[in-house]
């Protein structure tokens, strides 16, 4: 198979009207950018993904319909015990982090990603096939996205607080510059976060997933096996790191409105023991 080509560049290069849409659509909206059947692939592949775990999804959920049946583990790999044991990993992890209120609340986000993730990175070790993580601007719209939501729970949780924050603690009227160069520190820290999340997963998907193509092409029998096997743990752990990060960038931007409900909580049950003893 020629380089930086896979299942997805010949089906698309199958239709061309497809492919005359796309470039459309770049005339369109990106600004006159040509998108051919190379560059149309990542957002194809991650359309497969999406349609590949919504499938997946609807599989495992009337096992779980019934609520009798489902407390009962599986006793082999199947996969509803694939989703049981991945999504409870990232709840308890989660829970542990932040609590189980927050947890309930921001969960769908890394819950989705995680899955979004692990089956793009997955693909990749399927000969014929790119993962979607190895192309920047989906990793880029991944991390866009979770620097949306944090920042607009960070917003939610905190109102004006969340931006006040970033200009450290209020030391007096001489220390004023001190507190504008944190908030410009804090700020760029703020900003540079989805490019580290982005940057980081697409080069280790992209390097990892050209090691197993070069070690596939040079020998396809026994030599790949341990590429294969390093893949699937670098596949893993990139999700976690993703993922772990989301979190801590969550609970970072919601940890002041934990700690005041948390107060108002104690405040409201001396109030209400105070007035019971009276």
């Amino acid at each position: 198979m020629p380089e930086h080509t896979s299942f997805f560049t010949y089906l698309l290069a199958m239709f061309p009207a497809l492919r005359q849409n796309m470039t459309v659509f770049g005339d369109s909206f990106l600004g006159h950018t040509r998108v051919d059947a190379h560059g149309a692939e990542p957002i194809v592949c991650s359309i497969f993904v999406m349609l590949l775990v919504l499938v997946l999804a609807l599989i495992v959920s009337p096992k779980l319909a019934n609520h009798d049946s489902a407390v009962i583990p599986e006793t082999k790999l199947t996969l509803r015990t694939f989703f049981e044991v991945w999504i409870g990993y990232w709840y308890g992890l989660m829970k542990d982090m932040m609590g189980p209120r927050r947890a309930k609340r921001y969960f769908p986000l890394v819950g989705s990603l995680s899955v979004f993730i692990v089956f793009s990175n997955f693909l990749g070790l399927i000969p014929g096939f790119t993962p979607p993580t190895s192309n920047w601007n989906v990793t880029l719209g991944c991390a866009a996205l979770v620097f949306v939501m944090f920042n607009f729970y960070g917003f939610q949780a905190n109102g004006l607080g969340y931006a006040k924050h970033l200009f450290g603690p209020w030391l007096g009227l001489p220390y004023i510059p001190v507190n504008i160069l944190l908030f410009v520190v804090e700020t760029f820290s703020l900003f540079i976060r989805p490019l580290t999340l982005s940057i980081r997963l697409m080069l280790n998907m992209a390097v990892d997933h050209l090691l197993v193509t070069i070690m596939l092409g040079m020998v396809a029998v026994f030599l790949p096996v341990p590429v294969l096997i390093l893949g699937t743990l670098v596949a893993i752990v990139q999700v976690m790191v993703f993922c772990i990060l989301t979190s801590i960038y969550i609970t970072l931007a919601t940890e002041h409105d934990e700690h005041e409900a948390d107060a108002k909580g104690h405040g409201e049950g001396a109030a209400h023991a105070a007035g019971a003893g009276a």
